[in-house]
This record gives structure tokens, sequence and C-alpha cells, in this order.
């Protein structure tokens, strides 16, 4: 198995895991007189035979990741961590040069009492545009790297 169907197979387990929850509280209780809808006890134990393969899964899908190298980039851990920084960093960048441009606010002026008062920037805007939308080509970049390595790697042992 490749490691990009592994983490498609870890998406959809967790995805058959909630779903699993909310059947079980659903059916959890019942009206005396009535029947569930489903067998909860049943429920769970497939949702414990569930978990225990989403862990097995994760376990080996991190085993892979650390052992998996991307040249320049490190290992593919490595990769998955600067891609989450950078992330970050293209949110906090992107947030910042909203917040000082005044969007979604009034802008320029705010009125308090009778005096106008104008609103500054404290940081520069345009820089702050510039530099998070160069965070998101890197970013972009980094994740079709990864993806690339994600569809070319076999999983380690599961």
């Amino acid at each position: 198995m490749k490691l990009a169907e592994a983490l498609s197979l870890r998406s959809a387990t967790l995805r058959h895991l909630e779903a699993l929850r909310t059947r079980i509280a659903d059916n959890a209780r019942f009206q005396e007189g009535e029947e569930p809808a489903e067998d909860a006890a049943a429920l769970l134990i497939e949702a414990e035979a569930a978990v225990n393969d989403w862990q097995n899964l994760i376990q080996a899908i991190n085993r892979t990741n650390a052992a998996t190298e991307m040249g320049s980039d490190g290992t593919l851990t490595d990769a998955l961590g600067r891609r989450d920084a950078l992330r970050w960093r293209r949110h906090l960048l992107s947030t910042a040069a909203d917040a000082a441009a005044g969007s979604g606010k009034q802008q320029g002026y705010a009125r308090q009492l009778r005096s106008e008062l104008k609103m500054l920037a404290a940081l520069p805007v345009a820089e702050l545009r510039a530099r998070a939308d160069a965070t998101a080509r890197d970013l972009r970049e980094l994740d079709v790297r990864i993806q690339q390595k994600n569809w070319e790697v076999d999983l380690l042992d599961q």
C-alpha cells in the first residue's frame, strides 16, 4: 500500500469512527417497551476494533514519515512540520496585514465623541501581504513535493 492510500484510509477510518460514536450515543438508551434501532454493545465492539486498526495505521504512517527522506526537505516528518509552520506563518501574516489595513472594519477614520480620529497602520501592509504571498507559494511548492512523495513511498509494516 502506498503512503497516500494509507492516509486516505486513515481519514475514512476516522469518519467511520465518528459515525459509530454517533450511532452508539443514539442507541445507548431507549424507552421501556421499545427496541433500539441498533445494538449499542455490538456497535461499541465494532468501534473498539476500528480504533485499534486506526492506531496501527497511524503508527505505520508515522514510521514511514520518519524513515522517508525528501532530499533538502529532510525526512517526510520534517517536511510535514515545516508545512504546518508555513501554514501558520501565512495565516499570521495575512491576519496582521488585514488588521493593519482595517479590512472588515471602518477604514481611515473612526468617530469618537465629536472629534474625528484618524486610524493609522502600525504595520507595513504591502510588505506583510508580499511576505504572506511568498509564504503561500513556498507552502504550495512544499505541499506538492509531499503529495508526490506520498504516492511514491510504500507504507512500512502495518
